[in-house]
């Protein structure tokens, strides 16, 4: 399992520790998901989350507020008492004085949030799924082709690296080389990055590493990108048959997503950082609606159907 350390949570979102007490320096996030309790402030605790973030909003507050003292002194107690991982009160709203006390008592974090309930825990959940989404280093190259994730696989010196420096040099934009960290953000989204120890290194055999960002600028690099096609390069054989239309996709499933994958045959004189291009354009115009191997399979399909009358034609 993932974790994320409350401490990178309070630099990233700008938050302010409220119990100067708690030592936070061990305290992790496990959990995307944040809890906004509602039934266990008024006492009810069953299939409580409480693994998860504990978000106190202004409906939550003026709750507490209405209560008399001794009972929100036991359900803040009984709250507390469940380790939850820390409880952070948006708005810029100050803590109840029990909450404090059982900040200490059982050592649990209470923060303070400057931002709207619901802009903090939208913009908080979407950081955590990607820090804490499951994750597989696959070896190959990821390249930004005109907003397309393209990542080009291939057994080791095939001309992945050789690619994409064309498509560099060409003026897209370069997300990693040799291993790509792949997450699993959702159902849909793959996210791809470069390992931080050869962030933007890109090597070339036969002339060594050279450091992509210095050489052509930060417009040709790009931290993170969306892996939306797979291309893997194989040498060129003969005897197998290649798709020429194109009419039925192929697939390659990483962490339980499909992404849409082509198998690129290699022979002397193919511009790959073209043919890279093309699939790209291509993906893109059938995520839009319009594929040009259907629309000539329809054309030849109904050419059949009705032939022109040839005398018509003399």
């Amino acid at each position: 399992m993932y974790q994320v350390a409350l401490h990178d949570l309070i630099k990233e979102f700008d938050l302010k520790l409220l119990s100067e007490n708690v030592d936070i320096s061990n305290k992790i996030i496990t959990h995307s998901d944040i809890n906004r309790p509602a039934l266990q402030l008024a006492g009810f605790f069953d299939y409580f989350d409480s693994d998860r973030l504990q978000l106190i909003g202004i409906v939550e507050y003026t709750f507490l507020q209405q209560l008399d003292v001794d009972t929100r002194y036991e359900n803040l107690r009984k709250m507390f008492a469940c380790k939850i991982p820390c409880l952070v009160i948006s708005r810029g709203m100050s803590p109840f004085e029990e909450m404090l006390r059982f900040a200490d008592d059982y050592d649990v974090p209470v923060l303070g949030c400057p931002y709207s309930t619901t802009e903090f825990m939208g913009e908080v959940i979407r950081w955590l799924k990607v820090q804490l989404a499951n994750r597989i280093t696959l070896h190959g190259v990821l390249v930004d082709i005109y907003g397309e994730g393209v990542l080009i696989m291939g057994e080791s010196g095939i001309g992945k690296s050789e690619t994409a420096l064309e498509l560099i040099h060409r003026g897209h934009r370069f997300v990693a080389d040799d291993a790509v960290e792949i997450k699993r953000v959702s159902y849909q989204t793959l996210i791809g990055s470069g390992p931080d120890v050869i962030k933007y290194f890109l090597e070339l055999r036969g002339i060594g590493i050279i450091n992509v960002k210095h050489m052509f600028g930060v417009e040709s690099v790009k931290a993170t990108q969306s892996i939306d096609l797979i291309i893997r390069l194989e040498p060129w054989d003969q005897n197998k048959t290649y798709d020429r239309f194109g009419l039925h996709e192929e697939y390659m499933d990483i962490l339980g997503n499909k992404v849409t994958c082509h198998s690129i045959p290699i022979r002397p004189s193919r511009n790959l950082a073209i043919i890279c291009e093309s699939a790209a354009i291509n993906h893109r115009q059938k995520k839009m609606g319009y594929n040009a191997a259907q629309e000539l399979n329809d054309r030849v399909m109904n050419n059949i159907a009705h032939p022109k009358d040839s005398s018509a034609t003399r």
